[in-house]
């Protein structure tokens, strides 16, 4: 990587065939979590063959564009740190909802986007003013939710994708039990890539340390490929070029109601984001500010916008790629404009896209186990800070922890609760961080200036 002096390493721009290689490994880890939520609205849509197919080129091309907008940065929008966007699965529910009404259909879906996305830039300065309330005990405690949450990604991937998986019976999501869940073969597939990673994070340096993660991949698929676990299918009808373009089912409609429930899911998107940029700020040694964090929102925002304009769906920050960075230690936000590149170049390229979709799941789950756990690790890291000798952050850790668990541990708990609650009952990272916020106003004033912040710097608490 290029080493100038005075230049943060956040800044920096590898040469080229580094900046290609690290940007590939970014798109191959969040390839599949990318394409998963265009699969699933287009089945309710009842969309047929070809018209998903432009789906998921438009998701591919709003991902890339939105990526780039992030990290490099524009006008008043992007935290400019390696960080890679994508469909939030959080608005799955309330989109399912709106795209199986028959009164709104796809051009009712979309304006529904665009409005959320509008919205969330508005509010995205409100919120980002609450990064004052995340000193390093609450940081700490959000981060290390976080990771633990996406965990159980990695795991699932591992085991072969979802214990259950989504089908869509005419327009109607039905979940079935997944037969290839923890088949043995898909758990071996998933250590070896682990082990490959290992090797070489311990007997290599430099660029093929950094690239770790992509090698595993590549073994994996090697692997896969020679046993005939590979599956092209698809690539012979895919065509060479597909055109994206705005707006192809429709001018949208808007619904006030509509708008407003996607809304409230973005606002809880946007407490996650804040977990996550703060997860990417500590890994590279650059924490943002309120205003980058507001960037950083306003981009979800936009990204929304944009996606709703480009048929596509709600964007946020990819938590697969923020653990990417913590493993690999590659700092550039540059990788992540080369990504979004890529990306791009995915969208309007088809073939290229079967071609990465191919990437059985239980090899990406190697390289999850290790990302997510990452993640965690940071989380960890920050608490380290904390002066725990004050019993009352113990409590505030505790606390905070164990309801950021209730949705991964007892996904029934709130089975009473009203429907509306449902996007911020189910976000263990939400529930976590308000938690967190609340208990460290009650115990330690809710400011920068309590005992976490103290013991972080050195300086014992009250």
């Amino acid at each position: 990587m290029n080493q100038h002096s005075g230049t943060h390493p956040v800044d920096q721009v590898p040469p080229p065939r580094e900046l290609f290689i690290y940007g590939l490994q970014h798109v191959l880890i969040m390839y599949a979590g990318a394409i998963a939520v265009p699969i699933i609205i287009g089945g309710v849509l009842k969309l047929p063959k070809d018209q998903l197919a432009l789906l998921i080129s438009c998701d591919l091309f709003a991902c890339g564009v939105v990526s780039i907008i992030q990290s490099a940065g524009f006008w008043k929008l992007g935290v400019r740190l390696p960080v890679m966007m994508g469909v939030t699965f959080a608005a799955v529910p309330s989109m399912v909802v709106l795209a199986g009404n028959p009164e709104m259909g796809a051009p009712g879906l979309f304006g529904a986007i665009i409005g959320a996305g509008i919205a969330s830039m508005l509010l995205a300065p409100v919120v980002g003013r609450f990064v004052r309330f995340f000193p390093p005990i609450v940081t700490g405690t959000v981060i290390t939710v976080t990771g633990l949450t996406i965990m159980r990604v990695g795991l699932n991937w591992a085991a072969g994708g979802n214990p259950t998986i989504t089908q869509v019976v005419d327009g109607v999501p039905t979940t079935v039990t997944n037969p290839a869940y923890g088949a043995p073969e898909n758990l071996l597939f998933a250590l070896l890539v682990l082990i490959v990673i290992l090797l070489m994070a311990r007997f290599t340096k430099g660029f093929w340390a950094n690239i770790s993660v992509l090698v595993g991949l590549v073994v994996g698929f090697l692997v896969a490929l020679a046993m005939g676990r590979v599956d092209f299918s698809g690539l012979a009808e895919a065509p060479w070029i597909e055109p994206v373009r705005p707006l192809a089912f429709g001018m949208p409609t808007f619904d006030f109601w509509a708008i407003a429930s996607l809304s409230i899911v973005m606002v809880i998107v946007m407490v996650e984001t804040i977990g996550m940029l703060l997860a990417v700020g500590e890994m590279v040694g650059r924490r943002p500010d309120s205003k980058a964090i507001t960037r950083g929102l306003m981009v979800d925002g936009f990204g929304t916008m944009f996606g709703g304009i480009f048929n596509t769906f709600p964007y946020v920050s990819f938590s697969q790629n923020v653990g990417l960075v913590g493993v690999t230690g590659v700092r550039s936000r540059w990788i992540c404009v080369a990504a979004g590149a890529i990306l791009i170049a995915l969208a309007l390229f088809p073939k290229l896209a079967v071609i990465a979709a191919s990437i059985p799941i239980y090899v990406l789950g190697g390289a999850g186990i290790v990302m997510f756990g990452m993640v965690c690790a940071t989380g960890i890291k920050i608490l380290a800070a904390v002066d725990f000798s004050a019993r009352h952050n113990l409590f505030i850790v505790a606390i905070a922890v164990g309801v950021g668990m209730i949705p991964l541990v007892a996904p029934t708990f709130f089975t009473y609760m009203p429907a509306a609650l449902s996007p911020l009952t189910h976000s263990g990272i939400a529930m976590s961080a308000i938690a967190a916020v609340l208990l460290n106003a009650y115990f330690n004033g809710g400011t920068q200036h309590q005992a976490g912040a103290e013991a972080a710097a050195g300086r014992p608490a009250e």
